[in-house]
């Protein structure tokens, strides 16, 4: 699994925490895990919380990532924007219950954190709490395990109905305002990690043409 790790502006400072919290939990599951900042508050690409859903949207459906951990303040605003597009559904995650239960129920691809409510002295440990039982067992397993069938039914049903929702996004992408879009893409190490991982030829040429 190749796990993307995007900070937002206002909490870009704890960067190093959480990316040392998921690379320990992802380390032991063999997992990979790939930094798009912000990685701290003076970089000079600020993302905001809704460029975070832009970014997040171009990794997840683009194949450079197959899952994201995102979040912001309250984590809402993260939440809220990422699921404004096609191909993601995230969470919102402030405990190693809910980050359990969402991987095993909702079967997502993205969770987003406050990482400033309540995060004081063991900040760091209910992070790498969360990431171990976010990744402990595969996704979609069901909880209680005697209601997998109408869990995975359930998502069966989200998925077609939000695949009816959107537009493809290469249309959103190109409907959004450039230089808001060109924001979300130009972190410090975007261009390596996007064309390392990203298999979609569609939209790897139309990130290419964003960015010019």
């Amino acid at each position: 699994m190749k796990i993307a790790l995007i900070n937002e502006n206002s909490q870009a400072a704890k960067n190093g925490i959480i990316y040392n919290a998921l690379k320990k939990v992802a380390d032991e599951k063999g997992y990979d895990v790939d930094n798009y900042g912000m990685y701290s508050a003076d970089d000079k690409a600020q993302l905001t919380y809704v460029q975070n859903g832009i970014l997040a949207a171009i990794l997840l459906n683009s194949g450079a990532a197959d899952f994201v951990v995102t979040g912001c303040g309250t984590g809402e605003g993260a939440m809220l924007a990422l699921n404004s597009f096609p191909g993601v559904i995230c969470g919102h995650v402030t405990n190693p219950l809910d980050a359990y239960t969402f991987a095993q129920i909702n079967d997502g691809n993205a969770i987003a954190i406050p990482f400033a409510l309540g995060f004081g002295w063991g900040g760091d440990l209910n992070l790498e709490y969360i990431f171990e039982k976010l990744f402990s067992e595969p996704f979609g397993g069901g909880y209680p395990k005697e209601r997998v069938v109408p869990e995975q039914r359930n998502k069966k049903i989200l998925d077609g109905v939000r695949e009816q929702a959107f537009k493809p996004l290469d249309e959103i992408l190109k409907s959004l305002d450039r230089e808001l879009v060109k924001g979300a893409i130009a972190g410090e190490k975007f261009d390596e990690l996007f064309s390392a991982s990203a298999k979609d030829e569609k939209l790897i040429a139309l990130v290419k043409e964003l960015k010019s």
